[in-house]
């Protein structure tokens, strides 16, 4: 399996979760990590915070600059940019974790959430994305195979997954519908584009906020950051476009022990995500 060894990598959402998860996986290649996130002090519900991250991602073999951010804020994913260009020289490789949730009905969304929901999810996806350009161009012109890698789902236009909660759906939709239009846009300036999504819920902190999931018949977020990686090594002139599910990327490489990802070991009745048939 090729490395990212060397290459500078920025993910947003970045302090714990699936975002920790991918960083310290790239970190393990001998990756270096801008790591962007609003997490700077310890909350008793989600734990983790920026420097938390950033210590693992050192101990994990990386070198990590943690950037508080607030991914809706223009001049802040700017200066976070610069940031690390100036720390590491460029960016090769976007990673648009972010994200905001309310599995609520029209009536239960208050317009506040909605656009928290749409400022964090479409709005962080397309402002990072047009932020980290430049340096993309920059990393293609050198050879450097640069990536963005958008969390969301495919695009999938049944009724089902709208209803009940059609501003989050919605909000989920823009990030996919960024990996669409980007992946064409980009084509010719050999900058991939793509998604990647769980086919089961992922157990990280946020999900145990909502109430009755059973953790047991979920996977570790450790799935999705091995997936990513082999996407993120993938040739971006001709991987791009693409709306990738985790276990099919990892079965596609020859990965057959999917147990190790099951956070009850054994487990066969997984919860399914949303917005996979």
């Amino acid at each position: 399996m090729k490395t990212l060894a060397g290459k500078t990598l920025f993910i947003t959402g970045a302090s714990r979760g699936i975002g920790l998860a991918i960083a310290t996986r790239a970190a393990a290649d001998g990756a270096n990590i801008v790591l962007v996130a609003k997490t700077t002090e310890p909350n008793p519900k989600l734990p983790g915070t920026l420097y938390s991250a950033a210590a693992e991602v050192e101990a994990a073999g990386g070198q990590a600059l943690a950037v508080p951010t607030d991914i809706r804020d223009e001049a802040a994913v700017l200066a976070a940019v610069q940031a690390g260009v100036a720390r590491f020289g460029g960016i090769d490789i976007l990673v648009n974790n972010a994200s905001a949730i309310s599995l609520t009905p029209t009536p239960a969304t208050p317009m506040k959430r909605f656009d928290l929901m749409f400022g964090v999810n479409v709005r962080g996806t397309y402002l990072c994305t047009q932020a980290c350009l430049p340096e993309l161009v920059k990393s293609a012109q050198a050879g450097r195979n640069p990536h963005v890698l958008n969390m969301s789902p495919p695009l999938n236009m049944r009724e089902h997954w709208f209803a009940p909660h059609v501003a989050y759906t919605m909000a989920k939709y823009g990030m996919s519908e960024c990996t669409l239009g980007h992946a064409g846009e980009f084509r010719p300036l050999g900058i991939a584009v793509n998604s990647l999504w769980p086919r089961t819920p992922i157990a990280t902190a946020a999900l145990q906020m909502i109430p009755g999931v059973d953790l047991d018949r979920c996977r570790t977020p450790q799935i999705l950051a091995d997936a990513a990686m082999f996407i993120l090594t993938s040739d971006a002139r001709s991987t791009t476009g693409q709306f990738f599910i985790d276990d099919d990327v990892l079965r596609h490489h020859g990965v057959t022990d999917l147990d190790r990802y099951a956070v009850k070991p054994g487990t066969t009745d997984f919860l399914p995500d949303f917005f996979i048939d």
